[in-house]
């Protein structure tokens, strides 16, 4: 057993917190108090409050397919994900989570009653510690989410959908929503903060003034009297005429901001997806260094709390095993390969942090002269934890020995090429290329196709005119993206091109282009 170098020598318990699978509520009480004296107290992790919710199988079924947020409008793509899970799970083909926790505060952390309760212990220090740290004190939460609103919002949301399907009918309001998943990936500023921060009270008045709009100029017993003309529209859309700001590359905000014909309630819809686009995308930066930081924290916080014997020797074993199967990363000849394990790469680099920090290497010393043996492992990972996202925190962090662990190389393997060439191995260059070469996959603007609005006639043609600026060769796939068009379309409400051009030299690549179905 590998025990940890950050605390000082413990003092044995007299007898461990349990010793069995089964658990109860005060047992978990007392399990969450024993892991915050060691996370809050030795660690000095600094997390949001947390709420622990224990649910069920179906219950966690149900998180799922919810995005995993405990309030949220209802949609058709939920319960087809619902229906997909249960019958993988029920099959045996898919195991579920063991928990999901929340980036709200407080901190909502979903455990399993299946659960034994070494690995409700196991969760608690994952999530409630290693996730909610990491939630609170990474710089890209903090620009781009507001953990104390977001719940307050998701009931906004869920109400306000609700009522805008009982109003205009659930096929027009299933349509908007289609269209705006079809663009949340191309719904975030990425080169800048968020413009502002959502207010629920601030929706609210929205919404009370499109009301109190909509009395005004909708009068029921003016429709019982003979028409002479075609009746007028209940609700008349006014078309800004303003000039929009082009390039523009949050396609869901100008869809919201300058689309010719959408009223209020599909603009308000439209709205709220892109605020769920913007707290979901420093998740999607930051995978390897969430479930990297949840990973350590949770294995030293047990080694700990082993140490100071309320943890069993058989519980131990247990918990050893299910983190084992955690951070398994499969080779790359492996019939299970399916790329990098964020929670073996992540748990691997900080670990190696850590062993820099304490007894560095020769090695080390060159490549880490910051850190290494400063002997302080907690400030130098809170640190990163802070301060990073995967893309700059393996660039900055990934050593060559974790190359070597992980026998990492890199190979040119091109149409235009006749062979496989071998680009990068295990010498001081080629560690270099291949932390250059690892850290661009996690670069979510690489990874993303760069898609601009570059021109709009509003008072004219109507024409919307995207821009695709293709990278490496990398084309769109056509049926996906004609597809895609189609709710740009729709949203829109006239005709759409779509030009493809080479980001290096301008050139014209492709041309898609289509109209908005009748």
């Amino acid at each position: 057993m590998i025990m940890t170098d950050i605390f000082k020598p413990a003092v044995k318990a007299e007898k461990p917190l349990f010793d069995g699978p089964d658990w109860n509520f005060d047992l978990i009480r007392d399990v969450y108090d024993a892991i915050a004296e060691v996370g809050l107290g030795e660690m000095g992790l600094d997390i949001y409050r947390n709420q622990i919710e224990v649910i069920t199988a179906e219950q966690m079924l149900d998180a799922y397919s919810s995005i995993g947020m405990p309030v949220m409008y209802r949609h058709w793509s939920f319960g087809k994900r619902f229906a997909h899970d249960e019958m993988y799970y029920r099959k045996g083909a898919r195991s579920l989570a063991f928990e999901i926790v929340i980036n709200s505060d407080p901190c909502i952390n979903y455990i399993m009653e299946e659960n034994s309760m070494t690995m409700q212990c196991l969760v608690l220090a994952h999530a409630a510690m290693g996730h909610n740290h990491f939630f609170k004190n990474n710089y890209l939460f903090k620009q781009w989410t507001q953990a104390d609103a977001i719940l307050e919002y998701l009931a906004f949301a869920k109400k306000f959908v609700a009522d805008c399907e009982e109003r205009f009918g659930v096929s027009a309001v299933e349509a908007v929503i289609d269209a705006a998943h079809a663009l949340m990936n191309q719904g975030v500023s990425r080169n800048a903060a968020p413009r502002r921060r959502f207010d629920p009270a601030k929706a609210r008045q929205r919404e009370i003034k499109r009301r109190e709009y909509e009395i005004e100029i909708y009068n029921e017993l003016w429709r019982t009297l003979p028409q002479s003309k075609p009746e007028a529209k209940a609700e008349e859309v006014v078309i800004d005429l303003t000039p929009p700001i082009v390039p523009e590359e949050n396609l869901l905000y100008f869809l919201e901001q300058y689309s010719p014909q959408l009223p209020d309630w599909k603009r308000e819809i439209m709205r709220i997806v892109r605020v769920l686009s913007t707290y979901f995308y420093p998740q999607r930066q930051t995978k390897v260094m969430n479930e990297g930081c949840a990973t350590f924290l949770h294995y030293e916080i047990m080694n700990r709390l082993y140490e100071k014997g309320l943890v069993t020797d058989g519980s131990m074993l247990e918990f050893m095993h299910m983190h084992s199967a955690v951070v398994y990363q499969p080779g790359f000849s492996d019939r299970g390969f399916g790329g990098f394990n964020p929670y073996a790469l992540g748990f691997a680099m900080m670990r190696d942090i850590k062993r820099i920090c304490l007894d560095p290497t020769d090695e080390d010393r060159k490549w880490f002269p910051d850190f290494a043996g400063n002997g302080q492992p907690m400030e130098t990972l809170k640190d990163a934890w802070a301060n990073f996202r995967d893309e700059s925190f393996i660039h900055q962090f990934l050593s060559p020995k974790v190359i070597r662990d992980f026998r990492l190389f890199h190979i040119r393997n091109k149409s235009e090429d006749h062979a496989v060439r071998v680009e990068a191995i295990h010498d001081e260059m080629g560690y270099r290329d291949v932390r250059r070469l690892l850290a661009r996959q996690y670069d979510v603007s690489q990874q993303d196709p760069d898609i601009q609005v570059t021109d709009a006639d509003l008072s004219g043609s109507r024409r919307l005119v995207l821009t695709h600026f293709v990278r490496d060769g990398i084309l769109l796939d056509k049926d996906e993206c004609d597809r895609t068009l189609m709710h740009v379309a729709r949203l829109w409400g006239f005709r759409v091109r779509l030009v493809e051009v080479d980001n290096m030299t301008g050139a014209k690549l492709r041309e898609h282009e289509t109209l908005p179905l009748p």
